[in-house]
């Protein structure tokens, strides 16, 4: 089972109040529900969700629907649930606020089914269990999608989203919009609102664990690049030293800025502050790294000076 077959298994068993169902059917039938004037139809592959849309049928308007199963020929083996109301279809269109009085179909719901927290909640547990995916959290994308028809509701449930700061977007795809959410908090505050209090547990623990490995390999980068750097300085360094030594200008030198060269070569491998230590515990004199910088900038503007003679 998918991560988000998991969720949307949960959330098909949460329990609420008269009102909330109305919402979440409202959500489920708006967002995927073929509509006409005497049939409303509902495909789903998963049975948790099929199961929830009979459910909510029955006990909001004790009518059974009629389940088919067929089989699903895009390139999968899941059968697909095929849910059918042939009767009262405009008298619960306009109780779940999809329609108007003029038997027209409405962009958005009515107002009274999103009145309040708890509503808005319960609509968007519907929109998702119908229309909703979810990356496992052990994946290294974080993403949450919705698939959408039509622009109009697509850039309504993004402003609902947006409103409790998911910070979600739209996309147009050639089939519909997806409105989708790619940060990891934000999906986990999403798995909260429609009340799929498991997921976010798993989700979390997931997405910790995630951060804390990711940190630990940024430690581990940064760690190497610092060496790196100081190796690679230590190269240049050498390098200019032993130039000033083939130009035969070595003895040139400072007395201190040769010690520094000399050094250098002999712990070619050592950060400044390393050096500076070594310098000052074998000499038995007090080298600091900002000194040895100094002493290494010399060097370089020694070297610097010989080659230009040289052009």
């Amino acid at each position: 089972m998918t991560f988000s077959s998991e969720i949307k298994k949960e959330i098909s068993t949460v329990e609420c109040t008269r009102a909330e169902y109305l919402s979440e059917l409202s959500g489920i039938i708006r967002t995927s529900a073929d509509i006409k004037i005497y049939n409303i139809k509902i495909q789903t592959e998963n049975k948790f969700v099929a199961n929830r849309v009979f459910g909510l049928f029955k006990m909001l308007y004790d009518i059974n629907l009629n389940i088919s199963l067929r089989k699903n020929y895009n390139f999968k083996k899941n059968e697909i649930y095929v849910l059918e109301l042939k009767k009262d279809t405009m008298k619960v269109l306009k109780d779940l606020g999809i329609i108007n009085d003029k038997n027209e179909l409405l962009i958005i719901p009515n107002e009274s089914l999103l009145s309040d927290e708890e509503l808005v909640r319960a609509y968007l547990r519907g929109v998702f269990m119908v229309s909703g995916s979810l990356n496992n959290p052990k994946t290294s994308r974080y993403h949450l999608e919705f698939l959408i028809n039509d622009s109009g509701y697509a850039n309504f449930l993004n402003n609902l989203l947006k409103e409790r700061g998911m910070n979600s977007k739209i996309l147009h795809r050639k089939k519909g919009y997806m409105v989708y959410i790619k940060e990891a908090e934000k999906i986990s505050d999403f798995l909260k609102l429609i009340r799929a209090y498991n997921g976010v547990m798993f989700y979390e623990e997931i997405r910790v664990y995630r951060e804390k490995v990711n940190h630990t390999n940024r430690l581990n980068n940064c760690e190497q690049a610092n060496v790196e750097r100081t190796v690679n300085t230590a190269r240049k360094q050498i390098e200019e030293i032993e130039y000033i030594k083939e130009k035969g200008m070595f003895d040139l030198l400072e007395d201190k800025i040769r010690q520094t060269a000399e050094y250098r070569v002999k712990y070619p491998e050592t950060s400044l502050l390393e050096l500076s230590k070594i310098i000052s515990i074998e000499t038995e004199s007090n080298v600091s790294k900002s000194c040895l910088n100094h002493r290494l900038r010399k060097i370089k503007e020694f070297a610097d000076k010989i080659k230009e003679e040289d052009k």
